[in-house]
């Protein structure tokens, strides 16, 4: 480190309180008093040529940020994401829990497993390429036009299908695994366009990008879609006149999409130069970029990393999947649960923007801990409100309940999310940027993926129900939803002995916080205190 930069941080470090490890590290010290391995940390100024700006000064300067169009542009390219991601993770689930049991639905949640098997075939974005055209806009352009002509296909044939969804369960997997498929390949290059499409003072806008684009995408595919969708709600508040069907169906929704695809494809192929980068200069080939990943991985600090991703949303997965289905099962209708996201969606914004603030300084990853358990605090709560779900059905105050619950575990899963992408920002090498992002962006969200199918499936293979039928001596099970209707359809009872539901979420509670004691927060702790140059690959380990 330069003596100049030496003495500047042993000045800020005399001016500041002692920090415990749980404490936010804060940098204290000029611009130019930063270390070059330091080159993607975010310090703050010295306090005292710090000038307070009022809101107003805020957003001017954000406007006339020389990055404020690409700024722009990344949030509509994420947003564009988040359209398919919202029907995958959010609205579709809830279409087909309506007719299907868990597993079932479990089934259809394979369609989402792209985004976590991504980086297998991420090198050959980072590769292959027209260079006149641009690295990234090679991938980007003709995968927008092909999402777009899929969704005007199925803007003619997806309400037929879901309409039956157990006749045609494999074929609507099908189409959204290639759907998801093609979002996860664009989100490769979006997320190594990022790093070079942002100046490296605003390098961390890109996380934030990302939240606010995904989750306003996600947003109007789950909570706009389902209460437009819904017949109560556009009854209630649409139509003068009562519908069989709600406002918008799903048909409709997807061929408008696939005209705003197409829009902003064209302004791309139009107006969006991709300038070449001199990080970008180097091409590793294919072959060379496998070998990289792997030497990545090899790296010992990497394998604790991969460790943590792989199993530290183990614990929240049961409520993330399954406590709003169980919500609707008990008795909350589509178009509650749609207006408790939408009341929840300015919070995940609000924290979205500050937890990308707060994951600076020497302790990046302090508010992603935080909010590890607080996480694990609302899979109780989430247990709770299904367990005292109101049998007479939903009340104004239990609504007030439901919605925050969802409130306190959308801000942490935000804070986790916002949290995890600045840190993989930072620590990423743009050499290798698509390819490197991709590979710890994958490997958190397949520690989000894998353990669905089967905690989905798990609920029903732990619940045990029986029906009784008045003068039928030999009562059958009625542990999944098809068996409960079966059982009302013949007049039954359905006793349940118990709801594999609880069962599968209090252990994996209980599992999730004994790793975070015993060796997520230890390997946490120590793996955001490394320098930014240890997350690189050296020369050598490419060859």
């Amino acid at each position: 480190m330069p003596a100049a930069a030496d003495k500047t941080r042993r000045r800020g470090r005399d001016k500041s309180p002692p920090t415990s490890d749980d404490d936010i590290g804060i940098t204290i010290g000029t611009p130019n008093g930063r270390s070059p391995t330091q080159k993607h940390a975010f310090d703050i100024e010295d306090p005292a040529v710090y000038e307070p700006r009022g809101v107003y000064q805020k957003w001017n300067e954000f406007y006339s940020n020389k990055d404020f169009g690409n700024i722009l542009l990344l949030i509509a390219l994420y947003w564009l994401q988040g359209i398919p991601l919202g029907l995958a993770h959010g609205s579709i689930p809830f279409l087909l829990k309506e007719k299907l049991s868990f597993a079932k639905v479990g089934l259809f949640t394979l369609a989402g497993y792209p985004y976590s098997l991504k980086l297998f075939w991420s090198p050959f974005v980072d590769s292959w390429y027209d260079r006149k055209f641009g690295r990234r806009k090679s991938w980007i352009v003709p995968i927008q036009l092909v999402v777009a002509l899929m969704f005007w296909w199925m803007g003619s044939h997806i309400d037929g299908l879901v309409r039956n969804p157990a006749d045609n369960i494999y074929e609507i997997m099908y189409l959204f695994l290639a759907i998801v498929f093609l979002s996860a390949t664009q989100d490769i290059a979006v997320d190594g366009w990022a790093l070079t499409l942002l100046s490296k003072e605003n390098l961390s806008y890109a996380s934030t990008c990302q939240t606010v684009g995904i989750n306003c995408g996600f947003f109007l595919s789950f909570t706009v879609f389902l209460a437009l969708n819904s017949t109560e709600f556009s009854n209630k508040y649409l139509f003068s006149t009562p519908h069989e069907e709600g406002f918008l169906q799903l048909g409709s929704y997807m061929a408008f999409w696939a005209f705003i695809y197409v829009v902003v494809t064209l302004y791309l192929i139009l107006w969006k130069a991709e300038e070449q980068s001199g990080e970008e200069g180097e091409d590793y080939g294919i072959v060379g970029t496998y070998k990289t990943i792997w030497q990545i991985c090899k790296l010992p600090h990497m394998r604790q990393f991969i460790a943590v991703l792989f199993f530290a949303k183990l614990g929240f997965i049961p409520n993330d999947s399954t406590t709003q289905l169980k919500l609707i099962e008990r008795g909350l209708h589509r178009e509650d649960m749609a207006l408790a996201v939408l009341i929840d969606f300015p919070v995940q914004i609000f924290f979205g923007y500050y937890a990308a603030r707060w994951s600076r300084g020497s302790s990046k990853l302090r508010p992603w801990r935080v909010a590890f358990i607080l996480r694990l605090l609302c899979s109780v709560l989430g247990m709770a409100t299904v367990h005292f779900f109101p049998q007479d059905g939903l009340t104004t105050w239990y609504f007030y309940v439901v919605l925050l619950t969802k409130v306190a575990g959308s801000m942490a899963s935000t804070v986790q999310f916002v949290g995890m992408s600045a840190f993989i920002t930072q620590i990423a090498d743009p050499v290798i940027g698509g390819t490197y992002m991709t590979l710890l962006n994958t490997l958190s969200n397949f520690g989000g993926t894998w353990p669905v199918f089967f905690i989905m499936r798990a609920v029903d293979y732990f619940s045990s129900a029986t029906c009784v039928l008045p003068g039928v001596s030999k009562p059958y099970s009625c542990a999944t939803t098809d068996d409960r209707k079966q059982c009302a359809v013949d007049g039954g009872t359905c006793n349940v002995h118990w709801d594999g539901y609880y069962i599968v979420s209090t252990s994996c509670v209980l599992i999730a916080l004994a790793l975070f004691v015993t060796f997520i927060r230890p390997t946490v702790l120590h793996l955001e205190r490394l320098p930014a140059h240890v997350w690189r690959v050296s020369k050598d380990a490419r060859r």
